[in-house]
């Protein structure tokens, strides 16, 4: 068989994707590559998430790239805004050409004789998979199932006579004017979903099993766009992205060190917010906060319908659906017409897709992160996730940069094979992710763990980062390289076949 080979397959077209591929079109630009997207359309999480009000979470200075400014005003975006800047990027870098749509990856099997993965990937709704061939893979597939979110087994859910929405799969032009919406939930999704559906509805009531640390964020940010008058637009994204970068690494670091005061600080911001008689037992969670995610909402909305009154919270078990809405615990009945799950995602590595090292399943849950970039025992492969204590592409750019500079460094030493080992046994491992959160608790047996030290330590810590991954030794006890004899191949115009 005739099996196309490039350098590099990266996998995924979102905000990940693309930024890979400009990194290694700007650090490695004799390297052939192509963006595998198994979607129609690039943008990842911001094409695919398309509920009312769907916004960043994270400013834009630091979920944007560290290459190309972000210029709007909103500091803080919708959706649509952030999938126009990662086509924009796309098309001022010539990454569009290389995406090839409607390739959704099967597997992936490294052979270690050639140093080379070969993939089967489904093409579109062609009957047989193809094979593509490359030396480096990066998975730029984010963490989560895009098939479907999580929906936990709600009793009754057969005899609820409304709609019952998955925020994940939004249906395309849904009219909700008017009618009782109750949100299930209480992490980002649902101090989105709530406000955002507020105008509408004619109540909406975010039911949350347990309270979530809500802070307001200004939606804008002032002093970069008054900057904006006088100064380039690059220095003005540096000096910002600088600033909340620093503001993320003390608000976590204080976190962590203080927790009774932050939380004290915490809630008495949301008290300000909501007034003197709301009860604060709705927003006082019972953990240490950045034991889960914080949640942002820009510029108080969703406290500020709270206090119009065009929403509730309501903080209770649910016990069953009915005809008409909610059965709680508590007995108390909670009338919708529409119910929308805003119950989290389904953690998945990979995309989905089966991988293997000669012909033996590569099982990621019996790895462990190196450097939170590479797996133990995965040769030649990358693993593209952002930090959870702050903005994804803080971490995704550093670790493009490194696969990067891994790439060059294996050139310059004549290597065609890397791979972190732990040939002693000696590193302990913990939990990959310290968070609590639900989502993370329902894949622990199905993700990497981290070790107890470093290079396999997850720091998430992106000063730290900087330091070890742009400027730090490339080669150290753990990293092993190898230059296996290519086999014989006949090359075609960028195809080759095995003789």
């Amino acid at each position: 068989m005739v099996v196309e080979h490039l350098d590099v397959l990266i996998i995924g077209a979102g905000l990940s994707g693309v930024g890979a591929a400009c990194h290694l079109q700007r650090q490695c630009p004799d390297k052939r590559f192509a963006l595998l997207e198994g979607r129609a359309a690039l943008g990842g999480t911001w094409d695919l998430f398309r509920y009312p009000g769907i916004r960043s979470d994270s400013d834009m200075f630091t979920l944007g790239y560290n290459f190309k400014p972000w210029t709007d005003a909103k500091a803080i975006a919708d959706g649509p805004s952030i999938r126009r800047y990662i086509e924009e990027t796309a098309r001022e870098y010539g990454i569009e050409a290389k995406i090839r749509y409607r390739h959704r990856v099967l597997a992936a099997d490294w052979c270690s004789s050639s140093a080379r993965w070969t993939l089967q990937v489904q093409r579109g709704d062609e009957p047989e998979p193809i094979q593509l061939g490359c030396q480096f893979l990066l998975l730029c597939t984010g963490y989560y199932r895009y098939e479907a979110g999580y929906t936990p087994e709600f009793k009754g859910r057969e005899q609820f006579r409304g709609d019952f929405i998955h925020p994940q799969l939004w249906p395309e032009g849904f009219d909700y004017s008017g009618k009782n919406v109750v949100v299930i939930g209480s992490g980002a999704t649902a101090v989105t979903l709530v406000p955002a559906m507020a105008d509408k509805a004619r109540h909406v009531t975010m039911l949350q099993r347990s309270p979530t640390y809500v802070v307001s964020l200004p939606e804008q940010d002032p002093l970069s766009n008054w900057l904006r008058r006088f100064l380039p637009q690059t220095w003005v994204y540096r000096l910002a992205r600088t600033r909340n970068v620093a503001l993320q690494l003390l608000f976590y670091k204080l976190s962590k060190a203080m927790p009774k005061l932050v939380r004290k600080v915490l809630l008495g911001l949301a008290r300000r917010q909501l007034g003197a008689d709301f009860d604060m037992r709705h927003f006082s969670p019972r953990y240490k906060p950045w034991d889960e995610r914080v949640c942002a909402v820009p510029d108080g909305d969703l406290f500020r319908v709270l206090r119009q009154g065009k929403a509730s919270v309501v903080t209770a078990q649910i016990d069953s659906l009915t005809e008409h809405g909610i059965r709680l615990q508590n007995g108390q009945e909670l009338a919708a017409d529409v119910i929308v799950s805003a119950t989290g995602l389904e953690l998945q590595l990979f995309g989905g897709m089966q991988v293997a090292v000669d012909g033996v399943p590569f099982d990621a849950a019996r790895s462990m992160g190196y450097r939170g970039i590479m797996l133990r025992d995965l040769p030649n492969a990358a693993v593209v996730l952002g930090y959870t204590n702050a903005s994804w592409t803080l971490k995704a750019d550093l670790s493009s940069e490194y696969f990067c500079r891994l790439i060059r460094h294996m050139d310059a030493i004549g290597m065609r094979q890397c791979t972190p080992r732990d040939s002693q046994g000696s590193v302990r491992e913990a939990p990959f992710l310290d968070l609590a959160s639900g989502y993370i608790q329902r894949a622990a047996d199905r993700i990497p763990k981290q070790g107890d030290r470093a290079p396999w330590k997850l720091y998430q810590n992106y000063l730290l980062d900087l330091a070890l991954l742009r400027y730090g030794r490339l080669q150290d006890d753990y990293l092993e390289f190898s230059a296996p004899r290519p086999a014989a191949v006949a090359m075609v115009d960028g195809l080759d076949k095995a003789v």
